[in-house]
């Protein structure tokens, strides 16, 4: 473990525009198949992958996935 951001790929079941990243630290949104969005980027652990959780659970927005990712290669 790098003790670095983990990388992560949260879908839900709605269609949340750009806006909505400044809402999940950086996340950038994108339109999934079928009227989803997928939030993907770097979360500092497990504390934020909670928080980023709590804030979709507040929007009411239906959660399809949470998938860790493998970190953007730097080269």
């Amino acid at each position: 473990m790098s003790g670095g951001p983990a990388f992560y790929e949260i879908r839900v079941d709605a269609v949340l525009d750009d806006a909505w990243s400044a809402c999940f630290d950086g996340f950038v949104a994108t339109e999934g198949p079928a009227g989803q969005t997928v939030l993907t980027g770097p979360l500092a652990d497990q504390a934020a992958l909670h928080g980023a959780l709590a804030r979709i659970r507040d929007l009411g927005v239906p959660l399809l996935s949470v998938r860790q990712l493998e970190p953007p290669s730097t080269s």
